[in-house]
């Protein structure tokens, strides 16, 4: 049976992921800070196993590793995100800066140190980084969102380098911006459906390849620049 692990799973895209993975048969691990609150995991039928998870602890997530040492990652999601305030120039509040980095930026890269040997040990070997257009550079023609738009242009770097340095273990590592969905950080008025998103996204992490390895990817399986 294959397997998921996938962070911020309590709601929105993470969720959805959840959800979708467990219809098919795969096995979730669904990773979240409260899992006792998280009622929608809880309605969740398949095999799931919730776990408690703050993604900037550095020490509970290299426990939740050692506790699943035996348990193999076929694709990892580094779903956990946060968009930080929404400030202009200016009004910037750099400590929420900080944090926001520490989320989006630095548990990714924390959440694969770790779990490195769970997915190189795997079938499927697949990192996917959930990032955002806002991190490209070449697409920023509105400019502002500093700290958010910082935030995801660092994590598609940190995905490159990853792509390169797990090249040697037949890792692939991309990075992927699930469009402007109706979430909480996207606003109810967003054009996109999460269940659209993320079945774009099943289909796009279903075909990519080890020579995509590296690439930042819209929704629906197309290139963003960076």
């Amino acid at each position: 049976m294959p397997s998921v692990l996938i962070t911020g799973a309590n709601k929105g895209i993470g969720l959805a992921f959840a959800q979708s993975f467990a219809v098919d048969g795969w096995k979730v691990h669904a990773c979240c800070r409260q899992p006792d609150k998280a009622k929608g995991l809880h309605g969740v039928e398949g095999d799931i196993s919730l776990h408690k998870l703050d993604v900037t602890d550095g020490l509970r997530v290299a426990s939740l590793a050692r506790g699943m040492l035996d348990e193999k990652i076929d694709i990892l999601i580094n779903n956990a995100g946060y968009y930080g305030p929404r400030l202009g120039f200016g009004e910037i509040d750099y400590e929420d800066w900080a944090h926001t980095f520490a989320v989006n930026t630095m548990a990714p890269l924390r959440m694969v140190e770790n779990f490195i040997e769970h997915v190189a040990g795997s079938d499927r070997k697949l990192i996917v980084n959930v990032s955002s257009k806002m991190g490209s550079v070449a697409e920023n023609a509105s400019g502002g969102a500093y700290v958010y738009r910082s935030s995801k242009s660092a994590l598609n770097v940190v995905t490159k380098s990853l792509a390169v340095d797990l090249e040697e273990q037949g890792v692939t590592v991309i990075c992927v911006h699930p469009g402007h969905v109706q979430t909480d950080m996207g606003g109810e008025q967003a054009p996109l459906t999460i269940s659209k998103s993320v079945s774009g996204l099943r289909k796009l992490i279903g075909k990519v390849t080890h020579e995509q390895t590296g690439q930042f990817f819209n929704y629906d399986g197309t290139i963003i620049p960076w």
